[in-house]
């Protein structure tokens, strides 16, 4: 498979390479209601129903004003990689499909959220949607799944030196009911390995991921071209963790991307060739029988 794609990053690097906690599964079903910025629209229900942590997927509806970034070089040796100039088409934008990690930032509650769009003018695009300079325009769909026993919040990450969403225990989850477990992956790590790690760490003889926001080192797909640009954004958009016919722990990535060309692709993830760029922040859902 040739050496693993690797980018140097501007701080030491710690040894953990995957932090994580578990709670009890809450899953919460909800809509993004017009005239609220998207940070308020997805965190003021979540912080309603308890959560400290959460993914959450979104479809449908549009925003309007509609402010994004999408990955782009770094002008400097303090970071790996940066973000383009903010982008603001004009109009009401439609919302394909995305992911959104919810924790705090300097206290209060805050989103990280990639997803792929349609514009007033027809071109399709994706990348990093800013929470606070966007704004609900027509109802949005939304599934949160979440847990009360574990916050997430922005830590300054000497590695990166960017602030990252990092998952903490709070209290222990009490016995019984569906785990789930949030991660954050450090950089240079393989996504999928990390996956497998992150079951065998906390006991989950199988899995079902439930979200993920981040950036890889390009991708490479079972049945897309590859992605050469060292910088992307990403999105899951579904994934399991199963037993293989050797009894080990294998998963399966399926996940959207745009990279720092612009270019969109979708697709399932070869196995133990796509390692992070700066971050992958995700959920695992424990199943306890097969599906």
């Amino acid at each position: 498979m040739g050496e693993m794609r690797r980018i140097a990053q501007p701080g030491p690097a710690p040894q953990e390479r995957i932090e994580s906690a578990v709670g009890l599964l809450r899953v919460l079903d909800f809509t993004l209601e017009p005239g609220l910025t998207l940070n308020a629209a997805i965190t003021g229900p979540l912080v309603a129903a308890g959560m400290g942590a959460a993914q959450v997927e979104i479809s449908g509806g549009s925003f309007g004003p509609f402010t994004y970034v999408m990955p782009a070089a770094s002008s400097d040796s303090t970071h790996a990689a940066w973000y383009s100039a903010p982008f603001t088409p004009a109009g009401e934008t439609r919302l394909d499909r995305g992911n959104v990690t919810f924790g705090r930032k300097e206290s209060k509650p805050f989103i990280h959220c990639h997803a792929f769009w349609t514009e007033p003018d027809g071109s399709r695009h994706g990348g990093h949607i800013m929470p606070h300079e966007t704004l609900v325009a027509a109802p949005i769909r939304a599934r949160a799944y979440g847990a009360a026993e574990v916050e997430t919040t922005a830590d300054f990450d000497a590695e990166t030196n960017f602030p990252l969403f990092t998952p903490h225990a709070r209290i222990a989850p009490a016995e019984g009911g569906p785990r789930i477990a949030f991660a954050r992956v450090r950089p240079n790590v393989e996504i999928g390995a990390a996956v497998e790690e992150l079951c065998r760490r906390h006991g989950f003889a199988r899995g079902r991921l439930r979200g993920g926001v981040g950036s890889l080192i390009g991708a490479r797909f079972t049945g897309a071209p590859p992605v050469d640009d060292y910088a992307t954004e990403v999105f899951v958009t579904s994934g399991t963790v199963a037993l293989d016919a050797s009894g080990a722990l294998t998963a399966q990535i399926d996940l959207a991307l745009v990279s720092l060309a612009g270019t969109m692709t979708q697709g399932r993830l070869v196995r133990g060739a796509n390692p992070v760029l700066i971050t992958f922040e995700l959920a695992v859902e424990e199943e306890t029988r097969a599906a």
